[in-house]
Parts: structure tokens; C-alpha cells; sequence
């Protein structure tokens, strides 16, 4: 049974830094697309972060560009997305999520498997 489980979640002041975790059970992050989305209230879920299988490419969206890094730890089972230079348009709840190609899955936004979700608030 796959399990994604998110945390590091929190309340942040603008400006201010958060990292977020995903530990993988049932799946090895070496092995799969990792990407982490968001969703706003009253928002569609939007792409944030993907790592592709087997390498070290990323796609970012042009929102978080060189704000956000998404990276993983083989060793750990773990996917992070560290969060720099934080705005308030950043709230949102953030999944973690795992599929066959990082391409498609930050196009799409659609993944074989999806964490709970983990609140990130940014305070103006």
C-alpha cells in the first residue's frame, strides 16, 4: 500500500522560509515523478514542483522560479520542497504527489498517487 505523508506545513511571515516533507511508503521516490501542487481555496490545484524519475531534472512553475527547490533523498525516502521568500499568494494546502512522468504529471496535474496535504500559511 502506497502511502505519501506530508508535513512541515505551517504559519509563516512573508518573507520567512518553510520545508516541507514528503516521506514515501509502499513506492521508492528513486523509482518515480515526484512533484509537489497546491491548492487555494476556490482555487484549481496548480503545479508547483516536479523531479523526474532516475535524475535530478526539475520543473518549476514561474511562480515559485527561484524561491522554491524541490529535491529528494533516496536514503531517506523523503521528497522536500524548501520554501524561500514566502507571499501571502503562496497559502495554499500542499500535496505531495508520485507518478510514471514528471513531464506529464506537472502538465496534467494528475499523479497515481496523492499525500493528505499540508497547510501553508503566509501572513502579509
Amino acid at each position: 500500500q502506497v502511502q505519501l505523508v506530508e508535513s512541515g506545513g505551517g504559519l509563516v511571515q512573508a518573507g520567512g522560509s518553510l520545508r516541507l516533507s514528503c516521506a514515501a511508503s509502499g513506492l521508492t521516490v528513486s523509482s518515480y515523478a515526484m512533484g509537489w501542487f497546491r491548492q487555494a481555496p476556490g482555487k484549481e490545484r496548480e503545479s508547483v514542483a516536479a523531479l523526474i524519475r532516475y535524475g535530478d531534472t526539475t520543473y518549476y512553475a514561474d511562480s515559485v522560479k527561484g524561491r522554491f527547490a524541490i529535491s529528494k533523498d533516496n536514503a531517506e525516502n523523503t521528497v522536500y520542497l524548501q520554501m524561500n521568500m514566502l507571499k501571502p499568494e503562496d497559502t495554499a494546502v500542499y500535496y505531495c504527489a508520485a507518478g510514471r512522468n514528471s513531464y506529464n504529471m506537472f502538465a496534467t496535474r494528475k499523479a497515481d498517487y496523492w499525500g493528505q496535504g499540508t497547510q501553508v500559511t503566509v501572513s502579509s
